[in-house]
C-alpha cells in the first residue's frame, strides 16, 4: 500500500473514532441543604419534667469537706429531711438542686462560710398499682417503667381486666393530684397510681 494511502487510511480511522465517542454524563452533584436533611437525625422528643421531690424518696446529701453532714437521708411523711445543724429543711415539691440551695442557705446562716451542696437521689418512692391485676398493692419503681411493665411486676392482668382503659393517678404540685386514661406504654413516675379497670363485657 502505498504511504500516502496508508496514511489517509489511518487519519479516516481516528476521526471516526472520534464521532463514535460518547462522553458519559457526570453525576450531578446532591445539593448540601438536600445531603443534611438525609443525614439528620429525627427530633428527640420532649425531656420529661423535672422530677419533684417526695416522701419516700432517698437522697444522698454530699456537703463538700463535711462528712459530719454528708449522709442518707429519707424524705419523711412530712417532705422533710432532717440534718445535723439546720434540722428539718421541706423537700416535697423540690427539685434536688432547689433543695442543694435551700441546705447551703442554710448552712451559710453561721454554720459554714461557703458551702457547696451537692444532691442525687438514691432510691425513688414507690409506685402503685390498683385495680385488675392478680397482685394490686405497692411495689418499688424502677426506672423507665411503663404501664405495661408496672402490669407485669404486679403479675398481669387478670381475666376481667379492661386492657384499652387504663388510668394514671400521678401527683401534680403541691398537694394537688391529676389523672387521666392513658395508652398502655405510657411512662410511669414514682409515686404514680396505676389504675387498671374491670370490663363488663
Amino acid at each position: 500500500m502505498r504511504p500516502s494511502r496508508l496514511l489517509f487510511v489511518l487519519m479516516l480511522a481516528a476521526a471516526t473514532s472520534g464521532c463514535l465517542r460518547t462522553p458519559m454524563p457526570s453525576a450531578s452533584p446532591v445539593p448540601v441543604a438536600v445531603a443534611a436533611a438525609m443525614v439528620r437525625p429525627p427530633p428527640l422528643p420532649p425531656d420529661d419534667p423535672p422530677y419533684m421531690l417526695d416522701s419516700g424518696d432517698k437522697l444522698r446529701v454530699v456537703v463538700f469537706g463535711q462528712d459530719g453532714l454528708t449522709n442518707s437521708y429519707a424524705v419523711a411523711a412530712g417532705g422533710h429531711i432532717t440534718m445535723p445543724l439546720i434540722g428539718s429543711v421541706m423537700a416535697r415539691g423540690a427539685t434536688t438542686e432547689d433543695l442543694a440551695r435551700a441546705i447551703a442557705d442554710r448552712l451559710r446562716r453561721g454554720y459554714i462560710r461557703e458551702p457547696h451542696v451537692a444532691i442525687e437521689i438514691e432510691a425513688y418512692r414507690p409506685f402503685f398499682i390498683l385495680g385488675e391485676v392478680t397482685f394490686p398493692g405497692q411495689y418499688p419503681y424502677v426506672p423507665n417503667m411503663t404501664i405495661e411493665t408496672a402490669v407485669a411486676i404486679a403479675g398481669g392482668f387478670t381475666p376481667r381486666a379492661n386492657r384499652w382503659e387504663l388510668q394514671i393517678d400521678r401527683p401534680a404540685g403541691p398537694g394537688g393530684r391529676s389523672r387521666g386514661s392513658v395508652p398502655l406504654l405510657t411512662r410511669v413516675r414514682p409515686g404514680d397510681t396505676v389504675i387498671i379497670k374491670e370490663r363488663w363485657f
